[in-house]
C-alpha cells in the first residue's frame, strides 16, 4: 500500500573507532519515474540532490507491497517467511513474529536509542505497535493508509497515536511527522548516545489531499488533475526531507549522517474511493509512474519491486552509479556492519553490501526470491522468473533477461528450457521455505 525510504547516519571518518547514527526515510508508493533524478516531471530538488551526490542503487528491489517490504526492512528476510505477503489489513490478525530479531532489538544491543515516526503497518494494535519490537519511541499511525488530515484509517478507526496512546491533533500527515522528527531529534533523544530514527511518511499514497502551493507549481506542466496531486504530495514530501537535511547542519551531524533514500514499492496506477472514507474523496485515475518498468504496485514486475534508492553521506561516499543487484532484505545486515555488529543470527538472510555501496569492492550479484499476491519471482543476474498461480488452472512461468529487456516485453522461457527448470527448481526451494499461512488481502 504504500512507501520511499531515506537512512541516515550520524558516522566518523573511521566506522571501527565510531558507530554511527542512523535516520531511515521511507516514502509511499512512490515510482520508478516519480522523482527528479530518473526524469519525472515532478519536482524533487532535495532527493535529487542526494542522488547527485552520492551512490544511486540502479537495482535495488523492495517487496509488491508496504507490509512485506516494511517487515523484510526490519528483518533481514523475506517477508514471506512470516506469512506476510501483503498489506496487513483491518480485519487481519497478522503481525510479525513476537520473537522475531528485528533491527531496532539489535541495535539495542550496540546501545542505540530508537524511534519511528510515521507509518508502521506491522501490527494494527498498539499491543503489536513498534514498541514491542524494539522502539523506544514512536509516533504516526498503525494502519496503511489514513486521512492526511483526521488521520482515521479508511474504515473510520482511529491509528494515530504516540508511544502506546491515539491521540487526536490536527495538520497534515506529512507536516506532523516532519515536526515529530525534528522535535525528537532537538529535544527527546540523548546527545551522547547512538540513534537510529525511522521516518516513514503516508506520502505520496491516497488520498491525495494537498494544499494549494503544492499544486501551484504543476498547474502548467501537468493538465492531469488526479497526477498533478500526487505531484504535489511528492513536493510537499521532498521539501520535508530538505527541512530535516537542514536540521542535521544545524546540529553538526550532516558530515557524520549517512543517508539511504527508497521506496517500499512501486507505484499504483489508480485508485476507486468510492468504499473507502465513507466515499468523501475523489477517486484518482492517475496515481504514480513507474515508467519504463512493467506494471504496478502488487505484481512481480519490475514495476512493482525495482525502486529508486539512495545513500548519501557526505564527505565519505562518492557519486556513482552502481548496478548491483541489491534487496531490502540486504539493509538490516549492512546497517548492523556499520554499527560494530558483525554477527548475524541465523534467520538473517540478506548479506551485507556496504563493500558495493562504498566503492570497496564489487559484490556478488545474489539471488533475490520475492513472493507476491499471487505471484512469485526469483533474480538471478541477469535472469528473471516469474510464477502466477492460479486456484484452478496449473500456474504460469515467465522468464526475462531484466538487463536486455528490463521492460519485460519478450518471455523468453521457450528459448532457454534447461535454465527454465532450473529456475523453477530454486524458486520452489524458496517457496517451501515460507510460512505456510499467508495473508493475501487483496487491494480494492
Amino acid at each position: 500500500m504504500q512507501l520511499l525510504i531515506v537512512i541516515l547516519f550520524n558516522f566518523s571518518i573511521s566506522y571501527s573507532q565510531e558507530k554511527p547514527n542512523v535516520i531511515l526515510i521511507i516514502a509511499d508508493d512512490a515510482g520508478w519515474n516519480d522523482v527528479g533524478y530518473h526524469g519525472s516531471e515532478i519536482n524533487t530538488p532535495n532527493i535529487d540532490f542526494l542522488a547527485k551526490n552520492g551512490v544511486e542503487l540502479n537495482r535495488f528491489y523492495a517487496n509488491p507491497t508496504c507490509s512485506p517490504s516494511r517487515a523484510s526492512l526490519l528483518t533481514g528476510r523475506p517477508a514471506s517467511r512470516m506469512g506476510i505477503v501483503a498489506p496487513i489489513s483491518d480485519k487481519s490478525q497478522f503481525k510479525l513474529p513476537d520473537s522475531i530479531q528485528t533491527l531496532p532489538k539489535l541495535l539495542h544491543q550496540k546501545n542505540y536509542q530508537t524511534a519511528l515516526m510515521g507509518k508502521w503497518h506491522l501490527g494494527l494494535q498498539q499491543s503489536s505497535g513498534p514498541k514491542a519490537y524494539g522502539f523506544d519511541y514512536s509516533y504516526g499511525f498503525l494502519h496503511g493508509q489514513i486521512d492526511q488530515y483526521t488521520h482515521l484509517y479508511k474504515n473510520g478507526d482511529k491509528s494515530w497515536y504516540r508511544n502506546g496512546e491515539f491521540l487526536e491533533e490536527e495538520g497534515h500527515a506529512t507536516d506532523l511527522i516532519t515536526n515529530e522528527a525534528i522535535h525528537w531529534l532537538s529535544e527527546i533523544r540523548e546527545p551522547n548516545k547512538n540513534f537510529f530514527l525511522e521516518i516513514a511518511y503516508s506520502a505520496p499514497h491516497f488520498p491525495l489531499q494537498e494544499e494549494q502551493k503544492w499544486k501551484d507549481p504543476y498547474m502548467n506542466s501537468i493538465k492531469d488533475s488526479s497526477r498533478r496531486d500526487f505531484a504535489a504530495a511528492m513536493s510537499h514530501m521532498d521539501y520535508s526531507i530538505g527541512v530535516l537535511l537542514e536540521k542535521l547542519k544545524e546540529q553538526n551531524l550532516d558530515k557524520n549522517t549517512l543517508v539511504i533514500f527508497l521506496s517500499d514499492n512501486g507505484a499504483m496506477e489508480n485508485w476507486d474511493s468510492k468504499n473507502e472514507y465513507n466515499g468523501i474523496h475523489p477517486s484518482n485515475a492517475t496515481l504514480g509512474d513507474n515508467t519504463p518498468l512493467r506494471d504496478w504496485k502488487t505484481s512481480n514486475y519490475e514495476g512493482a519491486i525495482r525502486v529508486p534508492c539512495i545513500f548519501y553521506w557526505k564527505d565519505h561516499l562518492k557519486k556513482q552509479k552502481i548496478d548491483n543487484y541489491i534487496s531490502v532484505i540486504d539493509l538490516l545486515p549492512s546497517i548492523l556492519f556499520l554499527a560494530g555488529d558483525k554477527n548475524l543470527t541465523q534467520s538473517i538472510e540478506g548479506k551485507n553490501v556496504w563493500t558495493a555501496i562504498s566503492g570497496n569492492k564489487t559484490e556478488v550479484n545474489s539471488e533475490i526470491y520475492v513472493r507476491g499476491h499471487l505471484q512469485e519471482s526469483l533474480i538471478n543476474k541477469p535472469w528473471k522468473i516469474v510464477r502466477t498461480r492460479h486456484i484452478n488452472a496449473a500456474a504460469d512461468f515467465e522468464l526475462y533477461n531484466i538487463e536486455k529487456d528490463p521492460e519485460e516485453k519478450k518471455n523468453v522461457l521457450s528459448q532457454n528450457k534447461g535454465l527454465a527448470e532450473k529456475l523453477k527448481i530454486e524458486l520452489e526451494n524458496q517457496f517451501k521455505k515460507d510460512a505456510k499461512k499467508v495473508n493475501y488481502e487483496k487491494i480494492k
